[in-house]
């Protein structure tokens, strides 16, 4: 019994390790460059279980009115995009939970709005890079657990937490992050009677539920070996990253503003994890997050996972209690 559970897990091992190969890869990839890389060892690199687009990102989605929304829950978490010369908008995560990636275009700037639900890491890139105006995919790949997107034109990969190109034509190109934020229906509603929100997208799919229940709430990320974060911080607490600095949301909630390192941070109750209860709607409260330079200006910033900040800045500062 203890040799074929050792050969089992022998074959486990070697199916990742062949997996993760550019030349295993090329069946489904033909047109990636992986001569052109980033990534230190392609054993980082592993199947999140879809293949690629089997998470189907979204494009030129439909909006409603807010008044005509009447399905979402007031401290459902949604991703709010304010661009100048547009009217406010509103990406509920009940939808990018299924669909990770809405390529829009917003006051004529193209947008990805993202969500990568292992890390938390909800960010919005402009989708110009090298002259060229990309479409976001998934790639069904994760690193350090966290989503590989690629765009369709150069069938580059590219790493969602940092918004940088890691394999192919676009390696090392990094995608400008635009001053987006999480906050409850609620929050977004009140500002923004007039606003619009995302319509519900025609796919057969279980909006409003979390196929990730207490996900947040486990000791270890899903899929990940990297170390964990430094301090006694939980894996899995969330932190305000802005730029390579960390806030753990737990002291923003204890005090509700920090203003340090040029940059003031509010936190507000009323928003709804996306990763706690089986219905988003019924989750526990974890907050919104508002981040603002010294003249009152959004700034561009990400509420992650701690484990995923390590791992992507392992250098980075911890901007513990003083």
């Amino acid at each position: 019994m203890r040799l074929k559970r050792m050969m089992l897990v022998l074959g486990m091992l070697a199916a990742t390790v062949a997996s993760a190969d550019p030349s295993f890869w090329k069946h489904e990839w033909p047109d990636t460059d992986f001569s052109r890389s980033s990534v230190p060892h392609w054993g980082e690199v592993l199947s999140g279980g879809p293949p690629k687009d089997g998470i189907p990102a979204l494009s030129d989605p439909q909006f409603i009115r807010v008044d005509q929304e009447g399905g979402i829950g007031p401290t459902e978490p949604v991703v709010t995009v304010e661009i100048a010369g547009a009217e406010p908008r509103a990406y509920p995560i009940r939808y990018l939970t299924w669909h990770e990636i809405v390529n829009d275009t917003v006051g004529g700037v193209p947008i990805a709005v993202t969500f990568c639900p292992l890390c938390n890491s909800a960010i919005t890139f402009d989708r110009r890079a090298k002259g060229k105006t990309l479409t976001f995919g998934v790639s069904g790949k994760l690193r350090n657990s966290d989503m590989v997107m690629y765009d369709r034109e150069t069938q580059s990969w590219w790493q969602q937490a940092i918004g940088e190109g890691i394999v192919g034509e676009m390696n090392g190109v990094t995608l400008t992050a635009l001053p987006t934020w999480m906050e409850s229906w609620a929050q977004f509603k009140e500002r923004h009677p007039d606003g619009l929100v995302m319509a519900e997208p025609g796919y057969a799919r279980r909006y409003g539920a979390n196929p990730y229940a207490s996900y947040d709430s486990s000791k270890r990320p899903f899929l990940y070996s990297g170390e964990l974060p430094p301090h006694n911080i939980p894996a899995l607490e969330r932190v305000v990253r802005v730029g390579n600095q960390a806030w753990p949301m737990t002291r923003l909630a204890d005090i509700g503003v920090v203003r340090e390192s040029g940059v003031e941070i509010s936190w507000q109750a009323g928003q709804a994890s996306a990763l706690d209860a089986t219905t988003i709607a019924r989750a526990r409260d974890v907050g919104s997050i508002r981040v603002r330079d010294a003249q009152g200006r959004d700034v561009p910033h990400d509420v992650m996972f701690a484990f995923a900040f390590h791992a992507f800045w392992p250098d980075g500062e911890w901007m513990l209690a003083q």
